[in-house]
């Protein structure tokens, strides 16, 4: 029933942020800016492009461009001495491939980045990425979560792809992006994805944003992504995050023990503070409660 695990990178997989404040307050230092711990946290799960437009709203005497290079590099360098792990995930990456459930990673962080922790994950356990790089709408737009449902199989309507701003990624044989096929990692493993049928209605809870180009889908084609999205099950510690995960319809878990802001409110299905027994039956069972809400 579980189909796939979508995971988010920083907050998430890895406690990066605080490589990320100790290298912006540090930029911001050197070249007559002013930032802090609590700024750093209000960009929490933002593209670094953005960031860097605040810090120089802050003061930061530096171009968009250069303050985006330091940052990457710097935290770069910091994963690449040691890939700060939460407690407990890697043994949750490890589950899912003794499953056989693929997982893949969509972060706002640089394609680098991205590909520097997929190396470092054990073995088989990301099939593909999406990245900040990508040309894609990004975070909370769902569209970065469509574009990982293709690259597990899943066959997003053309109509809601388009809602979300993906018309230009629109492949012109079978409705897939063509921007992602050089980030499936393993495509040997995803044989058993295909759609299935015969599901029920579309309960009250995450549904996608774009759901209001229902109107021009087939009915059971979008009930089959509706079903087939509900049985991913997508791990994010931001509110961005978090709504961008539950608008694409996926079953969005809440990491919050690694984030210094409050995201209770928020449209996700459940919330987990560790990874503490987490496996990939206990995931199942996300799903399983979820598709059974979508049935009432």
């Amino acid at each position: 029933m579980l189909k796939a695990v979508l995971w988010d990178m920083d907050g998430t997989l890895i406690d990066s942020e605080p490589y990320w404040h100790q290298v912006e307050m540090g930029i911001a230092r050197e070249h007559g800016g002013y930032w802090s711990e609590d700024i750093g946290w209000t960009c929490s799960g933002k593209p670094v492009p953005q960031v860097a437009q605040k810090m120089v709203d802050n003061g930061t005497e530096l171009p968009v461009s250069e303050i985006e290079r330091l940052m990457i590099e710097g935290v770069a360098r910091k994963e690449a001495e040691h890939m700060p792990w939460i407690e407990g995930v890697e043994d949750v990456l490890r589950s899912l491939v003794a499953a056989g459930i693929p997982s893949v990673l969509v972060t706002a962080s640089p394609r680098r980045m991205a590909e520097n922790l997929v190396r470092q994950a054990p073995e088989g356990a990301f099939v593909g990425y999406v990245c900040g790089e990508d040309d894609l709408p990004k975070k909370p737009n769902p569209a970065p979560y469509l574009a990982a449902a293709e690259v597990i199989g899943i066959e997003v309507p053309r109509e809601i792809l388009a809602a979300n701003g993906m018309t230009s990624q629109l492949g012109s044989s079978t409705g897939g992006r063509t921007d992602v096929s050089s980030q499936i990692l393993d495509s040997d493993s995803l044989g058993n994805t295909g759609n299935h049928g015969n599901y029920g209605n579309q309960g009250n809870r995450n549904v996608p944003a774009s759901e209001h180009s229902a109107e021009f889908a087939d009915d059971v084609q979008l009930d089959t992504f509706r079903h087939e999205m509900a049985r991913c099950v997508a791990l994010e510690d931001s509110m961005t995050g978090i709504e961008s995960a539950a608008a694409s319809g996926a079953t969005t878990i809440a990491q919050t023990g690694f984030i210094g802001t409050d995201t209770s409110a928020g449209p996700q299905f459940a919330s987990i503070s560790s990874y503490s027994n987490l496996t990939a039956e206990a995931l199942e069972r996300y799903v399983e409660q979820r598709l059974a809400t979508m049935q009432q």
